[in-house]
């Protein structure tokens, strides 16, 4: 596994569309290298927030002087409701005002909110501007920066409007982590861990030795090393998922485990600040594997490994634990507007540690419980 003091380079491969995702230390220092290759032009539009310019702004900007680049800069405000029509628009209209032509490049600058509405304006605006990915947070650099999925909110559920639409490179620089609330860190651990659930038991077990580490608030160069290697290991496992099934018709949908469960939890909270996504993945991965129990597809140990993992972490495992009231019936509407409902069935990402699959025709009755059961932190 590599250093941190070193740059990993992993390609993904999807032909004329293919792109490299560079981790390492000081990634922003070297854009020269990494960034001005890609670029038509020397002009780049950036989108990023409120909070990620208070702390890493200063560092891109003189990354960008070095470099000979030229920044114009699209600033929103934090948090899932900016994923929304609304933003969605104005950013577009503020990008076509200021002029930006096929020929330029959009940058995602900040977290998954960032990196979902700066993809989805860049898939539709002109029909088309390539864009790259500075991801910022744990949860963005071993997720969702990588693959192509873009989009926003809506009434009805998460992520339900976007498009596929893959970056030009994927620059993650693990030294922008050191600047993170701790509640954004464990946030992003909770999909770093869902990569060891799903298919990789020796990674879980690894991050079970390593995890109270790589989400220390007091980095040193055992936890950048540390970051690294997860970081890496996780875009690695993505990329080759990705480049088998590029638009989730099989072995992608896996990378959803725990988010059935997730997104009903974030849509009953209003996508607002009283959960961030990972809290609700962390939770929903716990009821997965609940309901795998209940349905003998894992056994009681295995869940209850993964439910003591995140606690000695320091992160939510049940529904009890949100500072918001909600009932079984309410998260079950939200369930059923899920994306991965078919012929209006919902499927379901269920299994024991290492051996996740796709589950179809659940009793409904079976989830109901489960999720009351995780409303009153009995599961």
């Amino acid at each position: 596994m590599p250093d941190a003091t070193t740059y990993e380079t992993i390609a993904l491969d999807l032909g004329d569309r293919s792109y490299d995702i560079s981790i390492g230390t000081s990634i922003t220092d070297n854009l020269e290298r990494l960034l001005l290759p890609l670029l038509k032009t020397r002009r780049v539009f950036v989108v990023s927030e409120t909070n990620v310019m208070q702390y890493q702004g200063k560092v891109l900007r003189s990354a960008f002087k070095k470099a000979g680049i030229e920044p114009h800069w699209f600033i929103v405000e934090p948090g899932e409701a900016t994923k929304s029509f609304h933003e969605l628009e104005k950013l577009a209209c503020n990008l076509l005002t200021a002029g930006i032509e096929r020929s330029d490049t959009i940058i995602a600058f900040g977290g998954g909110v960032i990196g979902d509405l700066t993809g989805f304006t860049a898939a539709t605006v002109l029909r088309g501007i390539n864009f790259v990915q500075i991801p910022t947070t744990l949860l963005a650099q071993v997720d969702s920066s990588v693959g192509g999925k873009t989009g926003i909110n809506t009434p009805q559920g998460k992520n339900l409007v976007g498009a596929f639409y893959q970056p030009q490179a994927v620059l993650i620089d693990i030294l922008t982590l050191e600047t993170l609330p701790r509640r954004e860190l464990l946030s992003g651990y909770a999909e770093v861990v869902k990569y060891g659930v799903i298919d990789d038991p020796d990674f879980f077990t690894w991050l079970e030795e390593n995890g109270a580490d790589i989400v220390s608030p007091n980095a040193n160069n055992l936890t950048r090393n540390l970051r690294t290697q997860a970081i890496a290991h996780n875009c690695r496992a993505k990329a080759r998922i990705v480049t088998e099934d590029e638009r989730e018709t099989g072995k992608r949908a896996l990378l959803n485990l725990g988010h059935t469960f997730g997104h009903a939890l974030e849509a009953e909270c209003g996508y607002s600040g009283i959960l961030l996504h990972g809290e609700a993945v962390a939770i929903g991965m716990v009821m997965a594997l609940e309901a795998s129990v209940r349905l003998g597809l894992a056994s009681a140990d295995e869940k209850e490994r993964l439910s003591q993992h995140f606690k000695t972490i320091g992160m939510k495992t049940s529904a009890a634990e949100i500072e918001k009231k909600m009932n079984a019936d309410a998260l079950l509407a939200h369930m059923s507007k899920d994306k991965k409902v078919e012929a209006g069935t919902i499927g379901f990402i269920l299994g024991g540690i290492g051996s996740a699959g796709i589950h179809r025709g659940i009793d409904l009755e079976i989830i109901r419980s489960v999720l009351h059961d995780s409303l009153q932190g009995h599961a």
